[in-house]
């Protein structure tokens, strides 16, 4: 299945493969890709599926979070609200979608492609790399989830000075303190399909029942609820005027690239 932003390849060793498409923005998320996420995580409960892997176009980038050129537009509460809690509850039914799911980050996570990555089970990165949620930056926090996830996931003391520097890390330090998994050097796809060629060997109603445990944690931690406060807190910012000026400076700067 494929859209001008993103496909969708069922594998036979019996997993998906997401990979947006859009390299030329640096794999940006915009509205069809979102889509395409609501859509493979439907595909991803049919029978035989025992895996999800996300990963980007290129060598560049594996996500480099929304794309301003198209979420500029967005300039009241209630409209960033409206975009901020659509993704959120896409990130949230891929965090407890019932089987292992792969951030596979062929390149470069910046913002909202870093929460992307937070909100599946396993980052594995390419040798060299840089992430980080640089939201702060923009006067804004993560508005997806991302953060709140990360508090599941990290020790606080790492994932508060992740979150409150705003800054891109390199993949070994990503590593050292948990949120990497692997990192890799040779081809993604195979290197991938080494980690979970165990998993893989697995029935995949094990693999449900484990997955299940952490599911059934999640929810009893008010997570999906410390994730609608954490959108709301951000469309809040998203209307400061310090937040604003940044969109400005972002667009205008494109324009003068392209003259």
């Amino acid at each position: 299945m494929k859209g001008l932003s993103f496909s969708i390849e069922k594998r036979d060793k019996g997993y998906i493969l997401f990979t947006i498409t859009r390299n030329e923005k640096r794999n940006a998320i915009n509205y069809e890709v979102m889509e395409g996420l609501s859509e493979v995580i439907k595909l991803s409960t049919e029978p035989g599926i025992k895996a999800l892997v996300i990963t980007g176009e290129g060598e560049k980038a594996f996500c480099s979070g929304g794309d301003l050129s198209v979420f500029h537009l967005l300039e009241t509460q209630q409209d960033a609200y409206t975009m901020l809690s659509k993704m959120a509850e896409i990130l949230y039914s891929l965090l407890t979608l019932p089987i292992p799911t792969v951030a596979l980050m062929n390149g470069i996570a910046v913002g909202g492609g870093c929460e992307l990555a937070a909100a599946c089970d396993f980052r594995l990165a390419k040798k060299g790399i840089k992430a980080g949620f640089v939201q702060g930056n923009q006067a804004i926090t993560t508005g997806w989830g991302g953060g709140s996830i990360l508090t599941e996931k990290l020790p606080h003391s790492v994932a508060m000075k992740i979150l409150m520097e705003a800054d891109l890390y390199p993949a070994e330090f990503l590593s050292s303190v948990g949120f990497f998994d692997m990192v890799y050097e040779d081809d993604h796809i195979t290197e991938c399909e080494k980690f979970l060629e165990k998993f893989l060997s697995k029935d995949v109603s094990v693999l449900q029942s484990y997955k299940k445990l952490w599911i059934q944690k999640w929810k009893a931690s008010g997570l999906q609820k410390r994730i609608e406060e954490e959108v709301r807190n951000c469309s809040i910012l998203w209307k400061s005027e310090a937040h604003l000026n940044y969109v400005k400076s972002f667009i205008h700067k494109k324009l003068a690239e392209k003259q």
